[in-house]
């Protein structure tokens, strides 16, 4: 186990450790931002494999298994996802990693959403529903969502020892240590009661309800509830084309720029995350807040 500054940190470090100039990297689309960007640092290339809201964006090792060439080197895995929200079953997980493994390929697994699931949805490990991955997985984790410690800058990868100590070395001259004192509060956080997080949870749950509800409202939006995270990943290719009031969006970074300007709302296009026609929101947010923005964004775009 390597102790990181931040899960930023472990991301980038397991590419450049597990990855080589020229390999392929599945990369399952909608993704977070920083994966493309460490994996091309790293020198690989980042192979897109898109699932939509009819797959609650999830991809299928049939999926995978179209997309693998005797290049790739390595599956992005993250479950719950940033950005959409989605939560791969066990049976879902199991199936990914078995695919994997029987490719030889790392996985490299961001847990960092794991207590964040709802629904009665459970969370599965990767690790624990494909044990036969355990020489080429590198689990990474941290702070900062769960417990809300983003600013202490603290993560963390797990994997086989032959990496984390190629990840030790590079950090060794990148960065160095995680500073004591954030580290002492980590400890803190990991051994402490849950009983704020819990809590926390429950209102995330509550303002998951309200979005999905307010989204799925105007007309052209299609939402799939999220069961994990605290971000929902509206489809919202039926409005691109459409136009309002003068204005015509093509594309769901045009739709974000006209939300901004006329409803003073900010979302997130998808094509940070991977194909343009989806939009992504946070709710970790005050309900007096996330009720307001649904209001500007119902009356800007039309109710059903």
């Amino acid at each position: 186990m390597l102790v990181t500054n931040g899960g930023k940190q472990a991301v980038y470090e397991a590419f450049q450790t597990v990855v080589d100039e020229g390999d392929d990297v599945l990369l399952p689309a909608p993704y977070w931002t920083t994966y493309p960007e460490a994996i091309r640092l790293a020198g690989g290339n980042p192979i897109e494999v898109f699932a939509g809201a009819d797959q609650e964006y999830k991809v299928t090792p049939e999926q995978l298994e179209a997309a693998y060439t005797e290049n790739t080197k390595a599956l992005l895995f993250c479950s719950p996802s940033n950005p959409t929200g989605s939560v791969y079953s066990d049976e879902e997980t199991k199936a990914v990693g078995e695919w994997a493994a029987s490719k030889g390929i790392f996985v490299i697994s961001d847990e960092i959403y794991q207590h964040l699931t709802y629904d009665g949805v459970e969370f599965t490990s990767i690790a624990q529903a494909a044990p036969e991955l355990h020489d080429h997985l590198i689990l990474l984790n941290g702070v900062a969502k769960t417990y809300a410690m983003t600013g202490w800058r603290v993560g963390w990868m797990v994997g086989p020892k032959d990496v984390i100590k190629a990840a030790a070395n590079l950090q060794s001259h990148l960065s160095s240590n995680v500073n004591n004192v954030a580290q002492r509060a980590a400890l803190a956080a990991l051994n402490g009661p849950m009983d704020q997080v819990s809590a926390m949870r429950e209102a995330f749950d509550r303002r998951r309800r309200v979005i999905v509800d307010g989204l799925n409202a105007i007309d052209g939006v299609v939402c799939p509830t999220p069961t994990g995270a605290f971000y929902a990943y509206p489809d919202v290719t039926a409005l691109l084309g459409r136009e309002f009031d003068g204005v015509t969006p093509q594309t769901s970074a045009e739709l974000a720029e006209m939300i901004l300007e006329r409803a003073e709302v900010a979302v997130v296009p998808g094509e940070a995350f991977g194909p343009s026609g989806y939009l992504r929101l946070s709710y970790a947010l005050g309900d007096d807040d996330l009720a307001e923005g649904l209001s500007r964004l119902q009356k800007v775009l039309g109710a059903k």
